[in-house]
């Protein structure tokens, strides 16, 4: 709450009369002063010292005109002459400080509305980053994943397995002439590798010797079709349809012999472009 208070004292003639006491209260009633920014209350402080010391000379006029109201007619024209002068600068000050508020109301908004944009700015440059940011890791990311795709493709994808010995499953089950199981009572499994959905085939490797061989692998490779040693890897491999970006690549295997055996199929692929 801001309070306004002009006092005037004055006399006439020589004597020692004591006019009435002028008292102009004027209260302000704002909102909280965390709503009024500083510059519109210091222009409505302003417009209301420049009102208040107008009402406080007119007031003093008013009394001046009415103590002399014997003087002659040539003196009252221009005391009318200041009523006047005195409404036309009253008027003035009360436009005066309506203009400064606007102007400075307006200002502010302008200030407001500059640091608005700015601020929408670097929200937006902050976006782009952030978007450009995620487009560079998901494409290093792919790329990492494709070179280890690839990599691998090089290297083969290894399925190993190990077979049990053939037993015959009833004594009147056919024998072999060399004694043991014939190759229709044979051991069939189906050795499955992973490869990617958009993978080509380039090569299926195969690998067969008794579990209990010490031999390198590389002296234990079977061509498909081939039969050594009681076992028989399939002719071809075959392929699943590519389901959720992978597929099966898969090779088929028969063991008769009275030995347990380990498998081992490795498929070489290349990634299409």
């Amino acid at each position: 709450m801001t309070g306004i208070a002009v006092f005037a004292r004055g006399g006439r003639g020589g004597g020692n009369g004591v006019c009435p006491r002028v008292s102009v209260a004027l209260q302000l009633i704002a909102a909280p002063a965390m709503l009024l920014p500083d510059s519109v209350l210091a222009a409505i402080i302003a417009g209301t010292a420049t009102l208040s010391a107008s009402l406080v000379q007119l007031r003093s006029a008013l009394l001046r005109h009415g103590s002399g109201r014997g003087a002659s007619a040539a003196l009252r024209r221009p005391k009318r002459l200041q009523f006047l002068i005195l409404g036309v600068v009253v008027g003035a000050a009360a436009l005066a400080g309506f203009a400064l508020s606007q102007w400075l109301t307006n200002g502010e908004r302008a200030a407001q509305a500059l640091m608005q944009r700015e601020l929408q700015a670097r929200v937006a440059e902050i976006s782009r980053t952030a978007s450009v940011l995620e487009r560079t890791r998901g494409s290093e990311r792919a790329e990492i994943e494709s070179g280890v795709l690839r990599r691998l493709g090089a290297d083969g994808v290894i399925v190993i397995a190990t077979v049990g010995a053939c037993s015959l499953p009833t004594p009147t089950a056919t024998a072999s002439p060399a004694g043991g199981c014939a190759e229709t009572d044979a051991s069939r499994l189906t050795l499955c590798a992973t490869i990617p959905g958009n993978a080509m085939v380039t090569e299926v490797a195969l690998f067969s010797r008794a579990a209990d061989s010490n031999a390198a692998w590389s002296a234990s490779r079977f061509l498909p079709g081939q039969e050594s040693g009681q076992a028989r890897f399939a002719a071809e491999y075959s392929q699943s349809a590519p389901e959720g970006g992978v597929r099966q690549v898969c090779q088929g295997f028969s063991h008769w012999s009275d030995r347990a055996r380990m498998v081992r199929v490795i498929v070489h692929y290349s990634l299409q472009a």
